[in-house]
C-alpha cells in the first residue's frame, strides 16, 4: 500500500523545500500539497512534477485560518484517502514583524547575539489581528487550524497497519513565556507567533498521550533559520545568507515513531564546517499546564463545530 503524505503550507518556503526532499527520498509516496490558494497550490504541483515526472502529486485547498476551510478540507480528504501515513503540519504566518535592533546592539555587547538570533528572545514582536471566526489570527493559523484538521482526519490516522505520523514545524522561537493560559490565543501580546508555536509543543505532547495506543505519533521540528517569503524581510539578505542552514525535516520521514522521544524537539543544524545534523533538545514544557491547555482546545473545537454544523458529515 502506497504511503500518502500530506503537507501544508506546500506553495513556498519551508514547505516546498520539503516536499522536493520527501519525493528524493521515496519517490513512490503519494503526496499531497495543502495550499490556501488552489492556483498557487496547482502551479506548485506543476513545478515538482517537473523535477519528479513520475511522482503521484495531487492537491486539496485549505486555508488554515479559515475553519470552514478546514472543515471543508477536511471533508474531501475523507473522501479521497482511507488513510494518511505522514501529516506536515506546516502551514504558518507571522504578520508583520518588526526587529529591535536597539536590542540586538545590546545582545552584541553582552555576548547575547547568537541566543538571540536563533530565538528571537527580546528581539521579534508582530501585530496580530482576528480573523472571520472570531479569533486571533496567528494562533489559529498555526494552531488551531491545524488541530480542527487532525481531529477531522482522525479515522484515516488512527488504527491502521502501520503508524501514521504528525510533524508539526515549530520553533525556536517557541517560548514559555510569551504563552499564557489565560490569553492562549496571545490576544494582549505582541509575541503571537512564540505564542502560536510554544501551543504547538504543549498540543504535541498531549497527542502523543491522547494517541499513541491508536497508532498515531507527533514530533515537533525547528527547521533551524530558514529564510522564507514569511522571514526574509526580517533581516538583510548577507544575514541569511551567513545563518541559514540546510533543512533536516525530512530526518524524521526516515524514523520509527515508536522510539522517538514526545518530550523532545528535533532542531536542524549545520555546524561551521557545513555539516548537517539533527540535534534533539528537551521540550520545555509543563504536562500539567499541556493537558490543561489541550482541554481548552477542546473547549474550542466544540463551539467550532456548533457553529458549523451544516459542514460535518
Amino acid at each position: 500500500m502506497e504511503r500518502v503524505v500530506l503537507v501544508t503550507g506546500a506553495s513556498g518556503g519551508v514547505g516546498l523545500a520539503l516536499c522536493r526532499r520527501l519525493l528524493g527520498e521515496d519517490g513512490r509516496i503519494h503526496l499531497c500539497l495543502a495550499c490556501r490558494n488552489a492556483q498557487k497550490a496547482e502551479a506548485t504541483r506543476d513545478l515538482v512534477l517537473q523535477e519528479y515526472p513520475a511522482a503521484q502529486v495531487s492537491t486539496v485547498e485549505v486555508d488554515l485560518g479559515n475553519l470552514a476551510s478546514v472543515l471543508r478540507a477536511a471533508q474531501e480528504l475523507r473522501c479521497r484517502f482511507q488513510h494518511l501515513d505522514f501529516v506536515y503540519l506546516n502551514a504558518g504566518i507571522m504578520p508583520n514583524p518588526h526587529v529591535n535592533f536597539k536590542a540586538l546592539w545590546k545582545g552584541l555587547l553582552t555576548g547575547r547575539l547568537l541566543h538571540m538570533l536563533t530565538t528571537a528572545e527580546g528581539v521579534m514582536t508582530q501585530t496580530d489581528r482576528l480573523n472571520g471566526d472570531g479569533l486571533q489570527e496567528v494562533f489559529t493559523t498555526n494552531l488551531f487550524g491545524h488541530f480542527i484538521l487532525i481531529r477531522q482526519l482522525e479515522s484515516l490516522l488512527c488504527g491502521n497497519e502501520k503508524p501514521s505520523r504528525l510533524i508539526w514545524t515549530s520553533s525556536s522561537n517557541a517560548r514559555e513565556s510569551a504563552f499564557s493560559l489565560s490569553d492562549y490565543q496571545h490576544a494582549k501580546g505582541q509575541e503571537s507567533y512564540s505564542s502560536s508555536k510554544y501551543a504547538t509543543d504543549l498540543t504535541s505532547v498531549v497527542l502523543n498521550r491522547k494517541f499513541n495506543k491508536q497508532g498515531l505519533y507527533s514530533s515537533v521540528v525547528c527547521p533551524g533559520l530558514v529564510m522564507s517569503n514569511m522571514t526574509f524581510k526580517i533581516l538583510p539578505v548577507f544575514l541569511w545568507v551567513l545563518l541559514m542552514p540546510i533543512m533536516f525535516l525530512v530526518w524524521l520521514f526516515k524514523q520509527k515513531p515508536e522510539y522517538l522521544d514526545p518530550l523532545v524537539k528535533y532542531h536542524s543544524c549545520t555546524s561551521g564546517l557545513g555539516k548537517n545534523f539533527v540535534e534533539p533538545r528537551k521540550l520545555d514544557v509543563d504536562e500539567e499546564t499541556a493537558e490543561k491547555f489541550y482541554q481548552k482546545l477542546l473547549e474550542l473545537e466544540g463551539q467550532t463545530l456548533e457553529k458549523y454544523g451544516d459542514l460535518l458529515d
